[in-house]
């Protein structure tokens, strides 16, 4: 999207100042607004790797964190359900404790 208004941008300095300008004098100018459009693809394309990594990292964090809280609720699970306290789920057979009647 940068990459577009830039080269817009360039494209509209280069028509209005061709009048004024000589071949080589715009040729040199088309050039460099070239260069410029490559520059910004290829800061748009690093901010791009940038953020796409900060989001797997955060990614990566979420997962860990639930990793480490579905463990501790198993954990409790089992204990409850080894208790023998009504709802509790035992993960290894994956069965509720019954109510007392």
């Amino acid at each position: 999207m940068r990459t577009r208004i830039i080269t817009i941008a360039a494209a509209s300095i280069l028509a209005l100042g061709g009048a004024a300008c000589t071949q080589a004098e715009q040729q040199q100018a088309e050039v460099n607004a070239e260069a410029a459009g490559d520059k910004a693809a290829d800061v748009a394309a690093q901010t791009g790797e940038v953020v796409e990594s900060g989001a797997m990292k955060a990614a990566q964090a979420v997962e860990s964190g639930a990793g480490k809280v579905a463990d501790k609720l198993e954990g409790n699970q089992a204990e409850a359900a080894a208790e023998g306290r009504p709802g509790a789920v035992d993960p290894a057979t994956d069965t509720r404790v019954p109510a007392k009647n």
